[in-house]
């Protein structure tokens, strides 16, 4: 008998989370936590994973000045990358104007009953640190809290650092701790594989707790503002990001989508990028992209890199403005461009860090915060397709990261 591949068992997960929570409505929460247990248990592997890929991939390069040159040309590409997604968000909800005609009563109910929710959300943004903040405060104090707390860009810059050092050290002495690191990275795959034969069931459980919760009807009442975005976000994936990978990655797009669909399926059912920097990494590993590239481009990504969550702002804060009459400049909207594009830097890959990004676009363009209430309902099935669309520009860059080195590396010898 075939065995069933696992994309179709998660994609199978999905489609009965989505049965089981329409049924049993709000009841089907009592299974929240069977999903809750699978992304604790697949974050639970991120750091050390990160961290020994990273520093064993570090190592490899052998040269400081690649590691330089990869770090400047992946920066470059997530920038060009996420300002040409917040475009086509602000092109979809300019042309198709997802705002108007919104019935008076159905604002006046959604701000009422998500009012208490957007400010809690809206809040934080007061304690957002500066850009300079982020960027004195990728240098950890203390490298065991950095990775006990999580903190991607700490861990990076400490699997960053050792790597390097492995390369200035004995021979003998590296060759040690490198092959003691390899052996934890294996064990930590397996450990992963183990954990994927438990993502249907996880993916189950997420699906039908979150229609559980919000139902139909919430969706109906915002239907269109909702396919602008997930129209944006299939130009996007589809267009652009097949696009890359086909001339500056010099692969098929068909074969790209078709072995990084485990990924896809996890990103979108548990709405964080951080969860599925593994199974990222394994598709990776599939597509042949030295872990070398991936491992430090995708957890890297999965940080600053919000191509999904950057277009869903340019669409929200059109769409509250259009809700409120207000009429957005290209000035202003150029505003919304750059502020999406800062806000991204350093915001947690994790489940509605989106919002917080949200709130901050429309305080810099004299846009109503309570206006966040009119689209937090609906705001986590959003999430789903955005961190969907985040990983695949990940896995695109890591794609053209690995052309672009691989081909002067055989330039360099020729």
């Amino acid at each position: 008998m075939k065995k069933v591949p696992l994309h179709m068992k998660i994609f199978i997960g999905l489609f009965l989370g989505i049965v089981v929570g329409l049924i049993f409505g709000p009841k089907a929460r009592s299974i929240e936590f069977i999903g809750t247990i699978f992304i604790r248990l697949i974050t639970m592997l991120v750091v050390p994973l990160i961290f020994f890929s990273l520093s064993l991939g570090t190592a490899s390069l052998g040269d400081i000045k690649k590691l330089g040159r990869i770090g400047l040309k992946t920066i470059i590409y997530f920038t060009l990358t996420t300002a040409i997604a917040i475009v086509i968000g602000l092109v979809a909800a300019n042309l198709l104007k997802p705002g108007t005609g919104l019935n008076e009563q159905v604002k006046q109910d959604l701000l009422k009953n998500y009012q208490q929710s957007a400010e809690n959300q809206t809040s934080i943004i007061e304690q957002k640190p500066s850009l300079i903040s982020v960027l004195v405060n990728i240098v950890p104090t203390n490298p065991i809290k950095a990775m006990a707390e999580g903190e991607m860009l700490q861990v990076i810059f400490i699997a960053l650092l050792f790597g390097i050092c492995l390369t200035l050290i004995n021979s003998e002495k590296s060759r040690q701790l490198l092959q003691l690191f390899d052996g934890a990275n294996e064990a930590i795959l397996q450990a992963i594989n183990l954990v994927m034969k438990f993502a249907p069931y996880g993916v189950l459980a997420l699906l039908a707790s979150i229609i559980g919760q919000f139902g139909a009807g919430i969706l109906l009442t915002l239907l269109k503002y909702i396919l602008v975005v997930i129209l944006g976000l299939s130009v996007h994936a589809i267009v652009v990001d097949g696009l890359l990978v086909r001339y500056l990655g010099k692969m098929k797009p068909a074969q790209f989508f078709k072995h990084t669909t485990d990924a896809m399926l996890i990103a979108f059912s548990t709405s964080s990028s951080n969860a599925t920097i593994p199974v990222a990494l394994e598709c990776m590993d599939k597509l042949k992209v030295k872990r070398e590239y991936s491992s430090f481009v995708i957890p890297l990504g999965a940080t600053i890199n919000m191509d999904g969550t950057a277009l869903y702002q340019g669409v929200a804060a059109v769409f509250i403005a259009q809700i409120y009459g207000i009429n957005l400049t290209l000035g202003a909207q150029a505003t919304i461009v750059l502020m999406a594009l800062l806000a991204s830097i350093g915001t947690a890959g994790v489940p509605g860090a989106g919002m917080i990004m949200l709130a901050m676009v429309l305080k810099q363009v004299n846009i109503p915060l309570e206006g966040v209430a009119l689209i937090l309902g609906v705001d986590r099935i959003i999430d789903m397709c955005r961190t969907t669309v985040n990983m695949i520009g990940n896995m695109a860059a890591s794609i053209f990261i690995h052309s672009s080195e691989e081909k002067a590396n055989f330039i360099k010898q020729s």
